[in-house]
């Protein structure tokens, strides 16, 4: 595998699977501002925290823009950036598309070359949300799951109807773990930690189906194929089973961030495809999922759809093994 995809693995990574080195300097933060104001969240302009040195990229510029396979071709028109009310300068990630199409969640850091220890502290990283107003995207704001005065570095984001899952480093905590909120009065409250299975299985970027009685997710626990595999587990009485491998899909390489389509039958992931991440998709027939199809490759993953079937993706441009900066971009369904 090149390094620009190791340099792509790297960022992606580092949102869900954090080395003890990077917690202790994260402790330590936690520490150094603890006496901060406990009763306020900074409101702060993302756009204020990107270096003036980050130039804008564009497809017209960009070295390895994103392209559709032969069967994407046939069922897609050509991926388009989204508006500059949900990219920037910044590195935009982690896509999450609400069923209307009219809500939109995404993973927000000014710059995707800085240490996390830093972004913990820099009072924008985070997740964010746009609303859809007459076909236009409004300007995103930032998505508070943490009191006031406490530092936390969220991510991961899945949302069903009026719950969030999460993955966070957060004061209070040691490591990094899964999480709920509930919303309500209009906004996300009662964060809780995720049920201990969560941990013990291992449980990576996770999708559960529409009536939440299936988890899929990405791991590197044992008994997989490659480096990360996508794994299933039912649901009972809120309580997650032992997973089971889902073999047809998984490949020797990495396979992860999975996504399921509102009528279930269609699975979406990411995958290596020539060196690079790209977007897959495997179909369920008879009960059963099928040889997952190249869609869309080069830079290319992370999948959300919406429930017209458009499609929702990170594209991360890199120009010499460097990641410049990420956007989200749209592949309207034909």
């Amino acid at each position: 595998m090149s390094e620009a995809f190791w340099g792509k693995l790297k960022f992606m990574f580092k949102k869900f699977f954090l080395g003890f080195a990077t917690l202790l300097v994260i402790l330590i933060l936690f520490l150094v501002i603890k006496n901060k104001d406990k009763n306020t969240l900074p409101a702060v302009d993302r756009e204020t925290k990107i270096s003036e040195n980050i130039i804008k990229i564009n497809p017209g510029i960009d070295v390895y823009p994103p392209e559709l396979s032969i069967i994407g071709k046939k069922e897609y028109y050509d991926p388009t950036p989204l508006s500059s009310a949900i990219n920037t300068r910044g590195a935009e990630d982690s896509p999450f598309v609400m069923p209307d199409g009219n809500t939109l969640y995404f993973f927000f850091t000014p710059d995707p070359n800085i240490p996390v220890e830093k972004q913990v502290g820099d009072e924008v990283t985070g997740i964010y949300v746009s609303s859809k107003v007459n076909e236009e995207w409004q300007k995103a704001e930032r998505v508070i799951l943490q009191d006031g005065g406490k530092l936390s570095l969220d991510g991961c984001e899945f949302i069903s109807e009026d719950t969030i899952w999460f993955c966070s480093a957060r004061e209070g905590y040691t490591g990094l773990h899964w999480f709920n909120a509930e919303y309500k009065n209009g906004g996300w409250q009662d964060w809780k930690i995720a049920p201990k299975e969560f941990e013990q299985y291992q449980v990576g970027e996770l999708h559960f189906d529409i009536n939440g009685q299936e988890l899929y997710f990405h791991s590197d626990r044992p008994g997989g194929k490659g480096l990360y595999d996508i794994w299933v587990s039912r649901m009972e009485n809120g309580k997650m089973q032992t997973p089971t491998n889902l073999s047809i899909i998984n490949s020797e390489d990495s396979d992860g961030w999975p996504f399921i389509s509102q009528d279930e039958n269609e699975l979406w992931f990411t995958r290596t495809y020539k060196g690079s991440p790209s977007v897959w998709r495997s179909k369920k027939i008879d009960g059963n999922w099928q040889t997952p199809e190249l869609i869309v490759f080069q830079f290319a993953g992370e999948p959300t759809l919406d429930r017209d079937g458009n499609l929702y993706f990170v594209h991360h441009y890199y120009k010499d093994n460097v990641m410049l900066e990420a956007d989200i971009y749209i592949a309207k369904k034909r």
